[in-house]
């Protein structure tokens, strides 16, 4: 029985992927749509990449390495190569029967049990206590205000707002600069995206926002909580709560979607650029 708990929070944590992340994916490869997370949201751009109607990412000609060579160094922002587009491709039908058969089910059951009042409270609290992420993200970019308006943010949430629990700094545009990340501070410094992948549980992702992801985990305080079990169950409820405001986002977009892999493909992609020219 404890064998069976311990797999299952150790699925929910992994389904937390990047929540914090570069587009806080879904472990269906869903951008965050959640109003409360802070930032842009990418709903605009996958509604667009799914129906088909705008932006496609260009399919340059089969075999074309150079190309790939060209947006490895930042050259060709507007073509990502998915030399592993089979494995991608599994990875995407596994994360979907994931999230369908467990966190789903999950994120509902808990959403039934709490009110949003005190899953956004939660949200909230995730997402001041992820601060170093944007603050960093922010100095590394040059960009001294921001990370100077992050900071402010911070301490009124952190103490006006209970420790984060509540979010004062909402209501002060100043306060609320874009969100930043080690995968935009890359992409900020001319290095490309290297080639598309699709992480199980994770979700979609490229070989710079992958090394990102490591360098933002490492400035999470979250990835320091001890012991495994504390830390697994803080990253569980994490990605439950997170999921509880956008349930049926994912359904939507893949429904309207001629071809749910291309689609989420290119919405990560177009998100991904707009974040970064940000």
């Amino acid at each position: 029985m404890k064998n069976m708990i311990f797999i299952c929070i150790t699925a929910l944590l992994l389904l937390a992927g990047c929540a914090h992340g570069p587009a806080a994916v879904s472990p269906a490869g869903q951008a965050d749509l959640s109003p409360d997370r802070g930032g842009e949201t990418a709903a605009a751009g996958m509604s667009d990449a799914a129906a088909g109607r705008e932006n496609p990412v260009p399919t340059p000609p089969s075999g074309d390495a150079a190309d790939a060579e060209e947006d490895f160094a930042g050259e060709n922002p507007g073509y990502v190569a998915d030399p592993i587009e089979p494995f991608n491709r599994a990875m995407f039908h596994f994360n979907d029967k994931l999230y369908f058969w467990v966190l789903k089910p999950v994120a509902k059951g808990y959403r039934t049990v709490f009110p949003r009042v005190i899953r956004t409270g939660i949200q909230n609290f995730f997402t001041n206590l992820t601060m170093p992420i944007r603050l960093v993200g922010c100095l590394l970019q040059g960009k001294g205000n921001a990370a100077g308006f992050e900071f402010s943010r911070f301490l009124v949430n952190t103490t006006v707002g209970v420790l984060g629990f509540g979010n004062p700094a909402k209501d002060f545009p100043e306060l609320n600069p874009h969100e930043e990340d080690f995968g935009q501070t890359l992409g900020s410094y001319g290095i490309g995206n290297g080639f598309y992948i699709v992480w199980p549980f994770i979700g979609p992702s490229t070989l710079r926002d992958s090394i990102g992801n490591l360098g933002d985990f490492f400035l999470n305080p979250v990835s320091y909580v001890q012991p495994l079990e504390v830390y697994l169950g803080v990253r569980s409820v994490d990605a439950v709560n997170e999921t509880s405001f956008r349930i049926g986002d994912y359904e939507a977009v893949k429904e309207a979607a001629f071809s749910p892999y291309e689609a989420f493909r290119n919405a990560y992609i177009q998100h991904r650029k707009k974040k970064i020219r940000e």
